[in-house]
C-alpha cells in the first residue's frame, strides 16, 4: 500500500472530518471555503481567489450583505414555518436547527452580529415569528 493510499486510517479520518462541519472560526461565507485550521485558513486568505472576491465584495459591500441578510431571514423563516408551525419555541432551538446545514448562511456574513439582534429586527418588520428569546 501507498503512503497515499485511499483506505489508510489517514485518509479515511480526513474524509470524516471534511464531511460534517467545522469551526466558524475558520469559514469564508464569500468562497463558502470551510478550512479545518487556522495555518489554511490563512493560506486560503492569501489565495488569488479569495483576493479576487474580496476586491468584489470591497466594490459593493452593502449589496452583498443585504443579499446574504435577505437570504438567512428568508431560509431562517421558512424553516420556522416549515417545523413550528403551531408552537411557541425559542429563536436559539430555531438557529440550532438552522445551522445544522452545512451549506447555511452564516450570521457573521449578515448585518445582524446576534440571533437577539435579528428576532428584534424581525419585531420590527412584522415578520411572522413565533419566538421567545432565551
Amino acid at each position: 500500500m501507498g503512503k497515499n493510499d485511499f483506505l489508510t486510517p489517514k485518509a479515511i479520518a480526513n474524509r470524516i472530518k471534511a464531511k460534517g462541519l467545522q469551526k466558524l472560526r475558520w469559514y469564508c461565507q464569500m468562497c463558502q471555503k470551510q478550512c479545518r485550521d487556522e495555518n489554511g485558513f490563512k493560506c486560503h486568505c492569501m489565495s488569488e481567489s479569495h483576493q479576487r472576491q474580496m476586491q468584489i465584495f470591497g466594490e459593493n459591500s452593502n449589496r452583498i450583505v443585504d443579499g446574504y441578510s435577505e437570504e438567512f431571514e428568508q431560509s431562517f423563516l421558512d424553516l420556522m414555518k416549515r417545523s413550528h408551525w403551531f408552537s411557541r419555541i425559542a429563536a436559539t432551538v430555531v438557529y440550532n436547527e438552522y445551522i445544522n446545514d452545512r451549506h447555511h448562511v452564516h450570521m457573521n456574513s449578515t448585518e445582524w452580529a446576534t440571533i437577539t439582534e435579528f428576532v428584534k429586527h424581525l419585531g420590527r418588520t412584522d415578520s411572522f415569528i413565533i419566538a421567545d428569546i432565551v
